[in-house]
């Protein structure tokens, strides 16, 4: 097992010790930056611990998982209102539903945790819950998975999130930490090539942005290739002209939804340092950061931008 897992030993070694004595804990944090690995390892570690006695999992069993089809597994992520119903990212983006706040995991989510481990699990020794982004738990959600937590009867809660301080004391208190790396440029270059997704090594801007994540290297690659090569070249250096701000700032408002408008920020901030070296340009691109997580609007936003960039 962990075979496809590239650049974590450590994380590797903990998860495997634990299922090899039979001393799992009753949750886990999976610690670490987006796109390292953690939810390939978190559908590995699964796949032991539903597996009859520790045993190899078979083909069907790692299916199911990665369907999410198993009686005995919850996997819970962020999600949107929509029309008063939740909706996955995933979900979102297929029905072109904009997205102007972030989406989290809501309270009625902890409570369905606590309905699904109610019952014995039906077929495993025992249920899994895993909860994707826990850093987006508001307050009362975070609150109210503390005392399952401390309880999870014949369960293991694994937890993802990016860092320690992104949750609460009290939930990192009762989790046992798995900690996630980084990769090598050697691992990531190998987790790209076995991926196919080689293009991506020949824009070394891409994998800066990335910053050892492989996740996020394909994460910004789909990005900037869903942005209009016209609007590209137009924010490739900072305007001249008064005209030519407000027209970019219109084009980006009509082009580009929130969280694009939102990754453009990192990739101008990182062109610019490269072309230009100028660290006021990287200060206003973070009040222009700021201001759209505000929720501002977006073309006023970056006007202001661009007229504050023309005089710079």
């Amino acid at each position: 097992m962990f075979s496809s897992l590239i650049g974590q030993p450590q994380a590797i070694e903990l998860l495997t010790c634990a299922v090899g004595r039979d001393r799992i804990a009753p949750a886990y944090l999976f610690v670490g930056s987006a796109g390292v690995g953690r939810g390939l390892a978190a559908r590995e570690f699964i796949a032991l611990l539903l597996s009859h006695a520790f045993q190899p999992p078979s083909a069907t069993l790692l299916q199911r998982i990665r369907q999410g089809n198993h009686p005995d597994l919850l996997w819970i992520e962020p999600t949107y209102m929509h029309q008063g119903k939740r909706i996955a990212a995933s979900e979102a983006a297929e029905l072109g539903v904009k997205r102007r706040a972030p989406p989290q995991i809501r309270l009625e989510q902890i409570r369905e945790i606590s309905q699904f481990l109610s019952r014995p699990p039906l077929e495993a020794r025992r249920a899994v819950v895993v909860i994707e982004d826990a850093e987006t738990m508001a307050e009362a959600a975070a609150n109210g998975l503390l005392k399952t937590l401390e309880e999870p009867g014949r369960a293991t809660m694994i937890l993802i999130a990016p860092s320690l301080e992104s949750l609460l004391p009290t939930l990192v208190s009762r989790c046992q930490r798995i900690p996630f790396r980084r990769l090598s440029q050697t691992d990531l270059v190998n987790v790209l090539q076995q991926t196919e997704h080689t293009d991506i090594l020949q824009h070394p801007e891409v994998l800066a942005l990335a910053q050892g994540s492989p996740g996020e290297a394909i994460a910004h690659w789909q990005q900037l290739q869903a942005i209009p090569a016209e609007l590209l070249a137009a924010v490739s250096h900072p305007p001249t002209s008064l005209r030519l701000a407000l027209e970019v700032a219109r084009q980006i408002d009509q082009t580009l939804d929130p969280e694009a408008q939102l990754w453009l920020v990192d990739y101008l901030q990182h062109s610019y340092w490269q072309t230009l070296r100028r660290p006021a340009l990287l200060q206003r691109l973070e009040t222009t950061r700021r201001h759209l997580r505000s929720y501002a609007q977006p073309r006023l936003v970056w006007e202001v931008t661009w007229m504050d960039l023309l005089n710079a």
